[in-house]
Formats: C-alpha cells, structure tokens, sequence
C-alpha cells in the first residue's frame, strides 16, 4: 500500500467514525460512547493529517 492508499482508508475510517458519532449522539443517553467515538475518530483523522504533512516517501 502506497501513502495515498493509506490515507483514503484512513479518511474513510474517519467518515465511518464520523456517522456512528453522530448516530450515538442522538440514540444514546449517557455521553461517554459518544465521546469513545468521537475522540476515536479525531485520532483517526490526525493520523491522516500527520501523514499529509510529511513529504517524505
């Protein structure tokens, strides 16, 4: 798998973790699966930001 490969799946993961966030936030009472998620998801899409920001290959 190549840099781009990598980050397309991680952005896809993110958009994953993106709408069950969303889907816990509103079907759930208690805030801390919500916050599982969402801090799952942040990391997730850090990682991907990271990985842009280093050129080299």
């Amino acid at each position: 798998m190549d840099k781009q490969q990598i980050r397309n799946l991680l952005n896809l993961l993110f958009i994953i973790g993106t709408v069950v966030t969303i889907i816990l936030y509103f079907a759930v009472d208690s805030p801390q699966p919500f916050y599982y998620a969402c801090g799952v998801s942040l990391a997730i899409k850090m990682t991907e930001v990271v990985m842009r920001m280093i050129r080299f290959k």
